[in-house]
Order: C-alpha cells, then sequence, then structure tokens
C-alpha cells in the first residue's frame, strides 16, 4: 500500500529488538508489490510473520487462523485512512461504517443488516441472477471474444446488487462507475486518486438520499424498506447509519463480486484443464469459487489491531499494533495445503471473507451469485484463453484485474 506514510509507525515498537533482526520484513508500500511474489513466500518459510512498514503481516495459515477471531484484535482498518493521511469523505464514511465499528455499535448495526442476506433471501433471488448471466453471455458469446471485466463481470456484480437492494436496474452503470472509483480507496494508490475517490463517495451518498427519498414516499417491503422502517427510531438507526448502510451495500457488493469475478477467470486461464472439467461437471461450481478465494482472493489481507499489550507465539505485541492476516499468503501456506488448483481437492477453510465477528455479512449472496456465474460461463465459453494484454490493480490491499480480454470457442447454450 503506497501513500504518504512514515516507513517506521508507531506499531513497530511492539517488536522486540532480537526479534526485529530475524524475522523477514516486506516493503508492501514499494511500486510492484505482489501478496504473492517470492519474497513473501520465502519470509513464510523464515517463520509465521514478517515486519512492514504497517506494522506485522501474519502469512503462515495456522497463525492467521488463531488470530482472526482472537477477542484481544479488533477490526484494523478503522485506522487505513490515517495511515494515508487522509481525512476526506471517503476517510469519513469508512470510520462510521458496520465494518469498523465494534462493540455494542457494530452488533446493532449487523443485527440490523442480517435481515436481507438470509438463506431465504438468498434462494429467492437465485432465479434472477441465472437470468442475468445467461443475458451477458449471450451479448458477447456469439463473437467468441469479450472483454471479461466490462461485458460481464462488472454489470454482472452491479445489476445483482440492484436486484438484491430492489433498485433500478437503469441505475447499474452509474453505480459500477461510482464503486470502481472508491475502490481505489482500498487499494495502494489511495493518496494518489484521493480527489476522485471522494467524488464518487460524495456522488454514491448523493444517490442513497435520493432512493430514500423515493422509499420514504412510496414503501416497499425490501432491504431498504427494512431500514427505513428501523429508521423510524432513531435510537435504533440513525439518518446517516442509514445512508451509510445504503452506500456499503451497494458499493462492497459492486466492488467485491466484480474484482473476484476477474480473478475467478484470470486463474481458469491459467489452469486450462480444470476449466474444462468445471464444464463437464457444473456441480463443481460452487466448488471452484471456494478454491479461487483461497487461492486468489479480492481481499488478499485482512487487517486488525490489538487492544492490549499481549504475548502470542512468543511475540510480545503492544496495544495499538496493526497487524496485516495475509490471506493469500494463509491459503497458499505448503504447511496446510498441497500445491496447485484442484476444484475436486478437498480443502480448509480459507480467509477470503475474514473470520470472527467481523465475518463479512454478504458472503452468503457473494457465494450463491458467483457460483451461478461460473457454472454458466463454463458451459457457454470454451477452451478460454488470453486475447492480448490485461490490466491490473495492484496486488496488494483489494486486487483485481481492470481489463481482462479473452477469446473463446462459444458453445450452445
Amino acid at each position: 500500500m503506497t501513500g504518504d506514510v512514515d516507513p517506521a509507525p508507531a506499531a513497530e515498537s511492539a517488536l522486540a529488538e532480537s526479534a526485529q533482526a530475524e524475522v523477514a520484513f516486506l516493503d508492501i508500500a514499494a511500486p510492484g508489490f505482489s501478496v504473492r511474489g517470492p519474497e513473501v513466500a520465502a519470509a513464510r518459510a523464515r517463520g509465521w510473520y514478517a515486519r512492514t512498514p504497517y506494522g506485522l503481516a501474519v502469512l503462515g495459515y495456522d497463525a492467521v487462523r488463531e488470530l482472526i477471531t482472537d477477542p484481544r484484535l479488533r477490526q484494523g482498518s478503522h485506522r487505513w485512512p490515517d495511515l494515508h493521511g487522509e481525512t476526506g469523505l471517503w476517510a469519513q464514511w469508512w470510520k462510521r461504517i458496520v465494518l469498523n465499528r465494534e462493540g455494542a455499535d457494530h452488533a446493532r448495526l449487523r443485527r440490523l443488516a442480517q435481515p436481507a442476506f438470509a438463506p431465504r433471501i438468498v434462494e429467492r433471488h437465485l432465479p434472477g441472477f441465472e437470468t442475468l448471466a445467461a443475458e451477458l453471455i449471450a451479448g458477447f458469446a456469439p463473437r467468441g471474444r469479450c472483454e471479461f471485466m466490462a461485458d460481464f463481470a462488472e454489470p454482472y456484480a452491479a445489476r445483482v446488487i440492484c436486484d438484491l437492494i430492489g433498485l433500478g436496474q437503469a441505475d447499474w452503470r452509474a453505480l459500477a462507475d461510482l464503486a470502481v472509483e472508491m475502490g481505489l480507496a482500498l487499494g495502494v494508490t489511495y493518496s494518489r486518486d484521493a480527489g476522485r475517490i471522494d467524488a464518487a463517495t460524495g456522488a454514491m451518498a448523493d444517490f442513497a438520499r435520493r432512493v430514500i427519498a423515493e422509499r420514504r414516499a412510496a414503501p416497499r417491503d425490501d432491504f431498504i424498506g427494512t431500514l427505513i422502517a428501523a429508521n423510524a427510531d432513531k435510537d435504533a438507526l440513525s439518518d446517516e447509519e442509514l445512508e451509510d448502510m445504503i452506500v456499503l451495500a451497494i458499493f462492497g457488493g459492486i466492488d467485491t463480486t466484480r474484482n473476484q469475478l476477474g480473478l475467478a477467470m484470470a486463474t481458469f486461464l491459467e489452469n486450462p484443464s480444470q476449466w474444462a472439467l468445471l464444464a463437464e461437471r457444473p456441480d463443481l461450481a460452487r466448488a471452484a469459487v471456494e478454491e479461487v478465494m483461497r487461492l486468489r482472493p479480492t481481499a488478499t489481507w485482512v487487517t486488525r489491531e490489538a487492544t492490549e499489550d499481549f504475548t502470542f507465539r512468543g511475540l510480545a505485541i503492544a496495544a495499538g499494533t496493526t497487524i496485516h492476516l495475509v490471506s493469500s499468503a494463509a491459503g497458499t501456506d505448503p504447511a496446510a495445503f498441497t500445491p496447485g488448483f484442484d476444484i475436486t481437492a478437498r480443502r480448509k477453510p480459507h480467509f477470503g471473507f475474514g473470520g470472527g465477528r467481523h465475518h463479512c455479512i454478504g458472503a452468503p449472496i457473494a457465494r450463491a451469485d458467483m457460483t451461478v456465474a461460473l457454472r454458466l460461463l463454463s458451459r457457454r465459453l470454451g477452451n478460454p484463453v488470453a486475447d492480448g494484454p490485461s490490466e491490473w490493480l495492484p496486488d496488494s490491499g483489494n486486487t483485481g484485474p481492470v481489463r481482462l480480454p479473452i477469446r473463446f470457442e462459444p458453445r450452445p447454450g
């Protein structure tokens, strides 16, 4: 992650001097750094953690599994804007949302949002996911080529969210563009792109306010309607929290699903035999989602912060220390996983959706819509290969393709 960051923040004091001399240092702020690079694998081979400009990076599977639910750690991403010296609209919104709240506030907001992601809601939307995926694929399949992100991943992710929370399909393009701009804040170029990010955040908030006003005038029994009903009691859900939650539902649903679908297709391009297997066995689509997220999660690390002084595996960690639980490194740890990409393998749980009390609330929807997408794509797109250079977000923080041109052999629907 780049930005105007002190390369030796106060959190580094959490490490004993002897430990600092022995463990690896990963300069995750360096241009071109990749969480999948050889230096990360080498650091993991030396020990379960490394030092970084932002605190600690936990690399080993077992250590990540233990710490992701450790009660002595809180969600750490609330400090992300501070590390970059940013205080604009996105930074203010980021610190207010349920993801970065703790204790009673976090529990209250999560409880209010939970009904929208219940299994019965997911089941209700599955036919719509299939219809949408089939429609998008039919739009480019006869050509035998597409720019996967623009032709499928982005419109699919955006239109799924529009359907889920009861927004008009006509809004998907504008919302997708805003989500992409806001998503830049979660990558390594946050400070460089802060103007664009804050402008998009303001526009998304304006959209949320308009939707709220329209729904107050014409109530509906859906996700937004449920939140508006809760907002009737300002102690249950304030006006600002209502707006923030709608922005988060739109942004989070579009940005992460778009990126994860792109990562899935890129992974299958590197493993053509697995794509052929998925086409033959569509029942493996759900397992394919899990295997992609183990190997190539869009959220390459989960951030925590120590709330007290404690010792973990002999390492003294001070209160306030930032700890990055590197899900991508944990998911490829040879101590926990056999090498390679195999959608038939039985694997340990991955950390692509986080874990503990901050486990992604939208995970049931994400799993369902990606399962539908991969099943239908593998049936229609035979032998996909790269069709020219792709363009990528930096391979750290939140990552994924910006452009992913592919060509393929069209198959009948």
